[in-house]
């Protein structure tokens, strides 16, 4: 929103520099991002004639303009504007002045150029005639700044300045307003803080003449069909006015704010909106069908024309503005251009109306139009002040335009304004702010500020002024006198010391650390997944192998997802880390080694459940696929195999020092995985390892066979916890003893499960058991493998022999028992 200082001062007394000025509104809540001089950067420009304006002899576009500047013979002065013409009046920079023009970036600063005598397509240029934003008195580049003819030849521009055509030095503040702030949307709002603040009066024009009328008129009639759209609707007719241009006062008003003069009629709606912040609309009303208007809403898809010469499509329920035969305007957002006010016009009728701010905000959006008014619309207008601004507009127009008011008018109100009220502990507002406020300071504060007090049970009744849609409660109230009272002024609560100790570590945060740094030194990268998936693949990976889904159910839908492919909740990390993978292998990646931790969600009633009929799990999710390893000058590099990953998974699991932990193979088909092995602690199912299937991993465009573990973490963290505490184990003094033992058993026979056999049979004695070798052949038999085992045993004493085979042989007997082993003689 950008603010004239000069226009600003007709409001309000202030007596600030700018600078003062822009600090008091920030720190009051009105942030200030910008201020632009006008009239601070004419320093060397001087008031030039063109005398001749000759075709430039190479180039369409330019012309070699001859310029008389008072002193000397003309200066010749190659010129690329399009308005430039004999026998104006015009600002130039001559050879040796600087100017600082906007940046080429469009990054919205200014750089310096210093004008030099130059060769412009083969022609000698003396000098430049300027444009308005070149010398930083408008944003206007259209074509070159056109003097008025007073203006004399010679002189420095800047005695000139405030003169016909040449803008007065101004200060203009560009304002960050707030969408809470619709009151803060014109010179007198900002006024009414600024007189707040200094508590010095604010000055309102009055508004009389246009008001005597009765409110009941036969030259036109106003219908509302729409009353929710359009509470209220005000009309004044403007008879016999005169179009040309606005005085010149008006017309540097609306420059300084950005805004273009287009005659006295609409210069006049445009200064009544800034100066109030309500739009106003005016219709040629000779052009109006019937002396009619209706506001109503569109019924079906339809088509209009509006001011800028675009037919626009309109959807179905837009609020518009019809005479007696057709639209004529977009309710809030544009007039129509069959009802334009044009250099013919005679009659004027203005429109001032407040219209429902949901409904413009809808239709501006539909139609990707934002206007002025329309900006102002959709965060609401004072529901009470159309009449006024139309009287005002009409009064200005018969100051500027000439004409007469038509001593009735038409205040259509189908649902009148009720005033707001909210109660104010003047004790609270201490109590919030920590600052010291009398009561009678907080009465005048929020009086300055148009809200009106009256005394109630201790308390303050405060009756909200209708421009403030935004206060509604007690604290919006104490809000009000902190910012009035400044920001500032609010003292610094005491500074409290923190003492610098460490922060505890749960121990499930611990497990969960630990097993990262542990993936991260192995070389696997931590990925973050979103934790949403299209339905399609939630119950693709809905498998009861993953931990997630291993107690069965749904999978969880979200509400209003915000598109089709994050519609629900995951039930595994997998699909989100196999997207790591195809993403970084279509980059060119051979080695993919990534690992998640993340939460997992499903729809079923277990005792795991934490909600009614949810079940969330925290679940570790590795994934490998490529080659195992780098190649060197003494070794190739091989495929990565399950058995690597398998690896992994015991690695993690004996760093978390997870008891009782064995490997399951499972022979049941999974549509995730081809081959897949259970991973349980003691009785405790708690992950599972496998390969992904070659249709998911099609399906993902990942090629080359990808192995993956997923762990439930929540389980293993409550069974991991009691033996996270280093425990210092002596090494034995004493000799060990090595046993190797080889058995026959069927192919089929898991060697896992023998390993367990193994370390329940050994007891205390064994230390450790590994296989060192397998062996398949027709020595044998069929369907048999020879499988030898190296056992270790020791103790804090000397071992006998005796004692060892006591326990080989106990381990034998079980192999034996359990699995159909036969010993290897």
């Amino acid at each position: 929103m950008k603010i004239s200082v000069n226009w600003l001062n007709d409001y309000v007394e202030h007596g600030l520099s700018v600078e003062e000025l822009s600090d008091r509104l920030t720190m009051a809540g009105l942030e200030v991002e910008d201020v632009r001089q006008i009239g601070a950067r004419l320093d060397g420009i001087i008031v030039g004639h063109v005398l001749e304006v000759n075709s430039h002899p190479n180039a369409d576009r330019l012309t070699v303009c001859s310029v008389d500047i008072g002193d000397g013979e003309p200066l010749s002065i190659v010129c690329g504007a399009p308005n430039v013409a004999t026998g104006q009046k015009v600002a130039v920079a001559t050879v040796g002045t600087t100017l600082h023009l906007p940046s080429r970036k469009g990054n919205g600063e200014l750089e310096e150029v210093r004008i030099k005598k130059s060769k412009i397509r083969g022609e000698v240029s003396f000098g430049m005639i300027c444009a308005e934003d070149e010398l930083g008195l408008s944003a206007d580049h259209v074509g070159i700044m056109v003097l008025d003819d007073s203006a004399m030849v010679g002189a420095a521009l800047e005695d000139h300045m405030g003169d016909k055509n040449i803008p007065a030095a101004d200060a203009v503040l560009d304002i960050a307003i707030t969408p809470n702030r619709p009151d803060a949307v014109s010179h007198i709002g900002i006024a009414r803080d600024v007189a707040a603040l200094l508590d010095t009066k604010l000055k309102v024009p009055s508004v009389t003449h246009a008001l005597e009328g009765a409110e009941a008129t036969p030259d036109f009639s106003v219908q509302i069909d729409a009353p929710n759209g359009c509470p209220t609707y005000a009309a004044i007719l403007v008879k016999g006015v005169e179009i040309g241009d606005s005085p010149a006062w008006m017309q540097q008003r609306l420059a300084a704010i950005g805004l273009r003069p287009r005659n006295n009629v609409v210069d006049i709606t445009n200064y009544v909106m800034y100066e109030s912040g309500q739009p106003l609309h005016a219709f040629d009303f000779d052009q109006l069908a019937g002396a009619r208007i209706q506001v109503r809403e569109t019924s079906k898809k339809s088509k209009f024309t509006t001011l800028d010469d675009i037919e626009r499509e309109l959807p179905a329920g837009t609020l518009m503005i019809a005479d007696g035969d057709r639209d004529v305007a977009i309710a809030g957002v544009m007039g129509g251009q069959n009802t334009e006010v044009t250099t013919d016009t005679k009659n004027v009728l203005i429109e001032s109306a407040y219209f429902n701010p949901v409904q413009i905000r809808r239709t501006a959006k539909a139609l990707q139009l934002q206007t002025d008014a329309s900006y102002r619309f959709e965060r609401g207008v004072d529901p009470t002040g159309q009449l006024r601004a139309a009287a005002r507009a009409a009064e200005l127009m018969v100051e500027l335009a000439g004409g007469e008011i038509v001593d009735q008018f038409v205040n259509a109100n189908p649902h009148p304004y009720e005033p707001r009220f909210a109660t104010l502990r003047p004790e609270r507002v201490g109590h919030v702010l920590g600052l010291d406020v009398p009561e009678d300071r907080i009465q005048s504060l929020l009086t300055s500020i148009g809200f009106n007090l009256s005394a109630e049970d201790g308390a303050l009744k405060c009756e909200i002024p209708p421009f403030r849609p935004d206060v509604e409660r007690e604290i919006d109230l104490i809000e009000e006198v902190a910012r009035l009272v400044g920001y500032d002024a609010i003292p610094e609560p005491p500074r409290t010391a923190i003492p610098n100790h460490p922060i505890a570590i749960s121990p499930q945060r611990q497990l969960r650390e630990q097993a990262s740094d542990l993936l991260s030194s192995l070389g696997f990268k931590e990925v973050v997944t979103n934790s949403m998936l299209s339905r399609e693949v939630a119950e693709a990976f809905c498998d009861p192998i993953l931990p997630g889904a291993r107690f069965g159910g749904e999978v969880v839908d979200t509400l209003n997802p915000v598109s089709r492919e994050m519609a629900t909740l995951r039930p595994s990390n997998l699909p989100g880390v196999i997207r790591v993978a195809s993403y970084n292998q279509n980059r060119g990646k051979v080695s993919l080694k990534y690992f998640e931790f993340g939460n997992t969600q499903m729809r079923v009633q277990t005792e795991h459940s934490i909600v009614k009929n949810y079940t969330e799990r925290e679940c570790l999710l590795v994934l490998s696929s490529g080659l195992h390893g780098s190649p060197g000058w003494d070794s190739a590099a091989r495929a990565e195999d399950i058995f690597d990953v398998k690896g992994i998974a015991e690695t993690v699991l004996a760093s978390v020092h997870l008891p009782a932990v064995r490997f399951m193979p499972v022979y049941e088909s999974s549509k995730v995985s081809t081959q897949h092995v259970d991973v349980y602690s003691g009785e405790e199912k708690v992950g599972v390892l496998g390969q992904l299937t070659d249709s998911v991993a099609k399906s993902f465009d990942l090629r080359g066979d990808v192995f993956f573990f997923e762990l439930d973490w929540s389980t293993i963290s409550s069974l991991s916890t009691p033996f996270l505490r280093k425990h210092y184990d002596e090494f034995s003094r004493h000799p060990v003893i090595d046993r190797d033992i080889a058995v026959t058993v069927s192919r089929s026979e898991a060697v896992g499960p023998m390993v367990d056999s193994i370390r329940g049979a050994g007891g205390e004695l064994l230390k450790s058991v590994s296989v060192f070798d397998l062996y398949v052949g027709d020595q044998i038999g069929a369907n048999l493998k020879s499988v030898a085992f190296a056992l270790t045993f020791s103790s804090d004493r000397t071992l006998r022999d005796e004692e060892v085979d006591k326990e080989v042989n106990q381990i034998i007997s079980s192999l034996e028992k359990n699995h159909g082993a036969e010993l290897r003689r």
